[in-house]
């Protein structure tokens, strides 16, 4: 009878966790499930990530954004270089070109969220607006994931493992 009732939470744990994954169009552009991970009370930035893709003819390219929830927000790509991880501002913004879609994720292209006005928490839902030289402006809602979160598909408040 117990595991019955653990399954059952765990399933419409699930549940929820899908109706909040939610895609966004604006012009040609899909962005998917806007994610982030949470933040430890005094952290000063966050990371964003999703995913892009341009169904159109012609290249876009992300420029910018705001949120509430921080002071400013970059667009900001991470590369390694001798065993070395280097983090810097993508100046021009991040191109997605057309047929591609581009996974801002941990270790990769990514949003910080800079100035953090309170810490992040799992389960918490957060708003920012994202700017595009050709398709304009659109708001999505950024769905938080436990700290140690490597791809928005993990449940709010439960460690996923990495397999």
């Amino acid at each position: 009878m117990r595991l019955n009732i653990f399954v059952t939470a765990i399933l419409m744990g699930i549940a929820v966790s899908a109706a909040h994954a939610t895609d966004y169009k604006t012009g040609s552009l899909v962005i998917a499930d806007p994610w982030s991970r949470a933040t430890p009370k005094g952290a000063s930035v966050a990371g964003g990530y999703m995913k892009i893709t341009n169904n159109g003819a012609t290249p876009d390219r992300l420029i910018g954004g705001s949120s509430d929830v921080a002071s400013s927000f970059e667009v900001h790509e991470m590369s390694m270089n001798d065993d070395v991880a280097k983090m810097r501002s993508a100046q021009d913004g991040l191109e997605i070109k057309p047929g591609q879609t581009v996974e801002l994720k941990p270790g990769s292209y990514h949003i910080m969220f800079m100035g953090l006005k309170k810490p992040l928490a799992a389960g918490e839902h957060i708003k920012a607006t994202l700017i595009f030289e050709k398709a304009g402006k659109i708001d999505v809602d950024y769905d938080v994931r436990t700290m140690g979160a490597t791809t928005g598909k993990s449940m709010p408040g439960m460690q996923m493992p990495n397999h």
